[in-house]
């Protein structure tokens, strides 16, 4: 065989610097779609090539074949594309100074379309894995011989001619010893689908296609139904059910991108760091963490990317600051807050169907975007509660049994009651007593019972200094209570005063405030525990940087209900006891201790903020004052 040349590779070291480092890539598994890509890359030069006329044109299909070899551990990757010349050989191998496919697109003044050229080094990742390399090729030019190159990975190599009958080209790799895994099937088959499924050409071994081929996000959405969107979901995330809703993405100017992006029913704690969007480049995946390209309040959105204008082979730092990528992230952003616009406008039913699960993406993101906040200010709304039927005037969106509005539309529906306050309940069960206190006295309550509210309500008030939230358990307002004027006794003193009193006395806590009051209308609350809205959001940040859940703080008020049957006879017990001795006891002084400690810890067993040694005390206790009360009536 006739030997053309023997040399040595000329190393430009920006651009060979990787290889030396045997880094190209993090993962050696990578080598197969770069050789995949050029092979799809050089099929779609044949195919523009011989519109101009220059070659001949493919016959049939181009494709990619996949050849094992078990007896000398090879692998060997075949296209039948454009092919190259020894020229080119030296050129765009030995050279390793630039891409073929930048030239080539100059030459044709063809739309890129299909050219992967940001691959740059692809050819060269076949060094992670292999000891020997043969690229075996025919040009598509006419009257072109065919070539035959080889290197063991050093900067030396060998080009010959060859005898190849068919146009295109073939890279035989001879895998070192540590990496012949890759000769097994199933592995092959698992990083094509992994990396190579959508790509444009079908790709075989042993003659069974290995691909989907049509990428969905490649279609006009006019062209996609429902059950397209779905099955594409289904196959990209099984067992994982139907998602939300889906955006659409496609646009070619000020930068080419398409994909679609799903919103997944979300069923727990979302992971806000790594995500699950799939990022391709002209239907090459490339990475499923993109934290770089999308804003962080969208990673766990679902779906794919598919751009030719992300740079990939650069630091994740530069692709940060690069300022076409933060472009991406903000049309993005757009795209999906218009979506969930019309989606309100044209079904609030199922908006407020979906805003559980949507509902972290939009405050995340407006907290953390102000462009995007901008852009979603009327989408963020609120379940909501009052004692009464909301009207049809009213701006509510209801679903099933739920409720819902906008903190606009709240204040509008309040501006003529004396309490200007939005007043909300974080949850239904611990603030029961207060949130029922509320809900009796007329007043609308919104719920924010999700994790995110409790940084999301102080962002808002510093969105408007005229906007105020307080919790149902923070305060109570006049309205509520009997303020009607009480006896005094010959001491100057009222039953109020006597009871704080008492059950402060019985308490023995000067961290915890006592108050007596009568509340309008109500008898089925003996206490419960207030806790002042800005020492409750200062205890509520102390505990999410200890990372744990906020128990009660040590500086709260006992709320007191006089009109509770428990303490009105808390009130008669005091009364009908008798002095006893000098230091003036009475026989009912263990009692009425062991009531007033009782009315305490079901106030605090309503806010959880009894401990397990406490609930002990307090079961024994229930116990104890039962027992006690049934031998008195006996």
């Amino acid at each position: 065989m006739t030997s053309v040349e023997e040399g040595q590779i000329q190393i430009h070291t920006e651009n060979i610097f990787p290889i030396i480092k045997k880094a190209v890539y993090s993962d050696h598994e990578i080598f197969l779609r770069e050789l995949i890509s050029n092979g799809v890359d050089a099929i779609s030069k044949r195919r523009m090539a011989s519109i101009a006329g220059d070659c001949d044109a493919i016959e049939g299909e181009g494709d990619i074949k996949i050849t094992i070899n078990r007896e000398d551990h090879s692998l060997t990757i075949s296209d039948n594309g454009i092919g190259m010349t020894s020229d080119e050989i030296k050129k765009y191998i030995n050279q390793v100074a630039f891409s073929s496919a930048e030239e080539f697109l100059r030459k044709y003044e063809q739309n890129n379309e299909g050219i992967i050229g940001h691959f740059g080094l692809g050819f060269y990742s076949s060094f992670m894995v292999a000891k020997n390399v043969e690229i075996i090729t025919k040009s598509a030019t006419k009257d072109s011989k065919a070539y035959k190159w080889k290197c063991d990975g050093s900067p030396k190599f060998i080009l010959e001619e060859t005898n190849k009958e068919n146009i295109g080209t073939d890279v035989v790799l001879y895998l070192l010893e540590e990496e012949t895994e890759y000769i097994e099937p199933t592995r092959i088959k698992t990083l094509v689908k992994k990396y190579c499924d959508f790509m444009p050409v079908d790709i075989k071994l042993s003659d069974e296609i290995l691909n989907k081929k049509n990428p969905p996000w490649r279609k006009n959405p006019s062209e996609m139904q429902d059950k397209d969107y779905i099955d594409l979901y289904k196959y990209l995330y099984p067992f994982q059910g139907d998602p939300l809703l889906w955006i659409h993405l496609n646009t070619d100017y000020p930068y080419n991108l398409q994909g679609i992006l799903y919103f997944p029913k979300m069923t727990g704690r979302a992971d806000w760091e790594s995500g699950e969007i799939k990022l391709y480049c002209n239907q090459v995946f490339v990475s499923d963490s993109i934290k770089e390209v999308v804003p962080r309040y969208l990673l766990p959105l679902r779906g794919v990317i598919d751009s030719t204008d992300i740079p990939l082979n650069v630091s994740r730092s530069a692709l940060q600051s690069d300022r076409k990528v933060r472009s991406i992230g903000n049309f993005i952003s757009k795209k999906i807050a218009s979506k969930l616009k019309n989606i309100k406008n044209e079904n609030d039913k199922f908006y407020a169907e979906i805003w559980e699960s949507i509902a972290p993406f939009i405050k995340i993101g407006a907290m953390e975007d102000d462009k995007f906040s901008e852009q979603v200010e009327d989408l963020i709304i609120f379940r909501t509660c009052k004692s009464d039927t909301f009207t049809e005037n009213e701006n509510i969106i209801s679903y099933e049994e739920n409720n819902f509005t906008t903190i606009k539309d709240y204040l509008n529906r309040i501006i003529s009651k004396e309490n200007q306050k939005v007043i909300y309940c974080t949850d239904e069960i611990s603030q029961s007593n207060a949130l029922n206190l509320w809900l009796t006295q007329g007043n609308e309550v919104l719920m924010a019972d999700t994790v995110i509210d409790s940084q999301f309500i102080p962002w808002l008030e510093s969105r408007n200094e005229k906007l105020n939230f307080q919790r149902v358990d923070s305060e109570i307002d006049d309205n509520m209570k009997d303020e009607s004027p009480e006896l005094e006794d010959i001491q100057g003193e009222n039953n109020s005063e006597i009871l704080r009193d008492i059950i402060k006395h019985s308490l023995d806590n000067e961290k915890v405030t006592v108050q007596v009051k009568s509340l309008k209308g109500n008898t089925s609350i003996p206490a419960m525990i207030l806790l002042p809205e800005q020492m409750r959001r200062i205890n509520d940040i102390g505990a999410l940087m200890e990372q744990k859940l906020p128990g009660l703080p040590e500086n709260h008020v006992l709320l007191i209900n006089k009109n509770h049957p428990i303490v009105s006879g808390l009130t008669k017990l005091n009364k009908s006891s008798i002095i006893l001795g000098s230091e003036g006891s009475t026989h009912n002084e263990k009692l009425i201790k062991e009531i007033s400690l009782h009315l305490y810890q079901m106030a605090c067993l309503s806010t959880g903020g009894i401990d397990p040694k406490g609930m002990s005390d307090f079961q024994q206790r229930n116990s104890d004052l039962i027992g006690t009360l049934i031998e008195k009536i006996i």
